[in-house]
């Protein structure tokens, strides 16, 4: 009646026919009431019986309903809990409690590996294409702003300039004008 943990590796596939390798932990336990029926019914080799098939059949079954990408994914949960949902009312009438189904492992085949990879790195490239032209876009329009202060200032300094400004010419004082006469 303790919690049991079943483990099982196998290669499945998958909705768009890829096979895929899962490592599954199955987490049960005998519910007490149940106990002396299923020793009785099936024997001791209750695990080996009834719980590693149905496990073995609903992994396939469960997998064979999604792409690979679901099972490499944070979707990976979504497909535990449809196995455990599955496990559950299978093991449910025969007295065990199925507490939990564990995902440990998932391996994907190799080219589809790598183009996910692929597409990982060029998601961050993009990613990273973007940052830099944001930055481009403020130091642009940061210039333009600075354009436009000088054409400011320029438009403003150009009204206060008249011709007659122009035309007059501070005359020298006769003191500033005289240089004083260096040693020999």
């Amino acid at each position: 009646m303790q919690t049991r943990e079943l483990k099982e590796t196998a290669a499945v596939p998958t909705s768009e026919g890829l096979v895929v390798n899962l490592d599954v932990s199955l987490l049960f336990r005998l519910r007490p009431e149940a106990a002396a029926r299923v020793y009785k019914t099936v024997g001791s080799r209750f695990e080996g019986v009834v719980i590693d098939p149905q496990l073995r059949s609903i992994i396939r079954d469960v997998t064979a309903e999604y792409e690979a990408k679901f099972l490499y994914s944070a979707s990976r949960e979504v497909v535990a809990q449809n196995m455990f949902k599955h496990i559950h009312a299978t093991l449910a009438p025969r007295g065990i409690e199925a507490e939990q189904v564990l995902l440990r492992a998932v391996q994907l085949p190799p080219l589809l590996t790598t183009a996910i990879h692929e597409k990982l790195q060029a998601e961050q490239q993009a990613q990273r294409m973007r940052f830099v032209l944001d930055r481009e876009r403020q130091e642009a329009e940061r210039k333009r702003m600075e354009a436009q202060g000088i054409a400011d200032f320029q438009s403003i300094v150009a009204r206060g300039i008249s011709p007659e400004l122009l035309k007059w010419r501070p005359s020298r004082s006769r003191t500033s004008s005289r240089r004083a006469p260096t040693p020999r």
